[in-house]
């Protein structure tokens, strides 16, 4: 029987470019060998397809392979439009499909699904993108009105923290829409919610559960940092696996992450975001194609329950054959 021919996605015009190649890297290195053929594609910052290094087109790498493993993050890989351009060469790919894609990576649809299938979400709105100094003191007012100080501020469609502030007064707020929006259209302002943050995965189809859940890892960043890009990549967060939570509260975060990974009809495998707080466990955002490296929070999780990654990514393939 021959080997099982993969191409393996990453890159794209993303501002998680870089974390995408790294994804991708690690695929191509730990994919068993015996088992698989790879094939790096490799898509430029300007949207150009390269197949093991040559320039190629999606019609002629997507004929020569049995299955697509999408290393890619953020804009275009994961927000439903590389999907787009998967889906009418019927060739199987890892990860969720185009709507549930898109719902997953812009998070004001996202949080009014998670707030229909009853999860706890932070109060927050989503701005539109203004410009001009009037114009955002005036959505600065609304904010303020609407909402309890400090503020988060996201761009509603990036991830991995990209473009994030912790906004403590107007000044501030107004400097992290502009920031927000200069990587979107529109923003996601949320209130400030102190606790500790923690994260669960999802694993389809794993050990007869059909939704089966990760142990959940607490998330500590360097005192006086919160979880940004920076932090999030250098080495500087500790992430505890087993974390410190009590059992019942690890339960409701992986029961949790299990319905919004329902809710927003996601598929094969996610990561949800939470924060623990007095108030109650609050849902942030949930990650439809996770970051995957030997040092990744979802590698790590897996492997503490004796997954180790090269058979993680053989279980991914196999979701999309099944």
């Amino acid at each position: 029987m021959g080997k099982i021919r993969v191409a393996v996605l990453r890159g794209g015009p993303s501002a998680e470019y870089d974390i995408s190649l790294l994804t991708g890297e690690n695929v191509l290195k730990h994919l068993p060998a015996e088992k698989y053929q790879t094939h790096d594609i490799l898509i430029s910052k300007d949207g150009l397809w390269h197949m093991d290094g040559f320039p190629s087109t999606p019609v002629k790498i997507l004929s020569r392979v049995d299955a697509v493993f999408n290393a890619m993050h953020g804009e275009y890989g994961e927000d439903g439009k590389v999907q787009q351009v998967l889906e009418p060469f019927n060739v199987p790919y890892t990860g969720s499909g185009i709507l549930a894609c898109a719902m997953a990576m812009h998070k004001g649809i996202a949080k009014d699904v998670f707030e229909k299938a009853g999860l706890k979400t932070v109060r927050g709105m989503t701005i539109e993108k203004v410009t001009g100094l009037t114009d955002l003191e005036k959505k600065a007012k609304e904010i303020r009105d609407a909402l309890f100080s400090p503020w988060v501020v996201k761009p509603a469609s990036r991830g991995s923290s990209v473009g994030v502030t912790i906004a403590k007064n107007t000044p501030e707020l107004i400097g992290g829409l502009n920031k927000a929006f200069k990587y979107d259209k529109a923003a996601l302002v949320e209130e400030f919610i102190k606790g500790r943050e923690a994260t669960a995965g999802i694993l389809e189809n794993f050990r007869g559960e059909k939704y089966y859940a990760l142990p959940v890892i607490e998330i500590i960043p360097p005192p006086g940092r919160f979880f940004d890009y920076e932090v999030k990549y250098n080495g500087a967060t500790r992430e505890l696996c087993p974390s410190h939570f009590d059992l019942a509260t690890s339960r409701q975060i992986q029961h949790m992450a299990i319905m919004a990974h329902r809710a927003l009809n996601l598929r094969h495998y996610s990561r949800s975001d939470f924060m623990v707080s007095k108030k109650g466990i609050y849902i942030l955002e949930t990650n439809a194609l996770p970051y995957l490296s030997l040092d990744a929070s979802f590698v790590r999780a897996a492997e503490a329950i004796g997954l180790n990654f090269p058979n993680l990514l053989e279980h991914l393939i196999s979701l999309t054959r099944s």
